[in-house]
């Protein structure tokens, strides 16, 4: 199951159809649907998690969780909305294809792929298009 939770006053549009998307995403590499949270938050609530955590004293887009067990996904996903907005700006792409982009790249992480060398962020990179292009909104 995909939840969404808020930690800040942003709220996802559409919830249905994103979390529809990401288990069409799992279930193209494979996987199996276990509980995925989605966590909505600001650079100060990311920051702490990746100073306590990870040891990076850096702000973040997002950080995955992961407890995957065999091949049942699960995972916490915790997001900086404010970085998701900069980053929209610096990559000059709309907030929802950036906001896509790193919801995919999350779950993309549970799914086995990494993105600390080069070549696997070149893969990271090639999985999160050929992944956008399974989103669709019914009109």
């Amino acid at each position: 199951m995909i939840n969404f939770n808020y930690e800040n006053d942003f709220n996802l549009d559409n919830e249905s159809v994103v979390a529809e998307w990401l288990s069409q995403v799992i279930t193209s590499e494979g996987k199996k649907e276990g509980e995925i949270n989605y966590i909505f938050c600001d650079d100060e609530y990311l920051h702490k998690l990746n100073v306590e955590y990870l040891d990076h004293d850096t702000l973040t887009d997002v950080i995955s969780f992961d407890y995957t067990m065999g091949s049942e996904i699960s995972g916490d996903c915790f997001i900086s909305i404010e970085r998701v907005i900069d980053n929209a700006k610096d990559f000059e792409v709309t907030f929802e294809e950036e906001l896509k982009r790193v919801l995919v790249h999350g779950m993309l992480h549970y799914c086995g792929y990494k993105d600390k060398s080069d070549e696997d962020e070149k893969l990271m990179r090639q999985k999160e298009d050929e992944k956008l292009l399974l989103f669709h909104v019914k009109q």
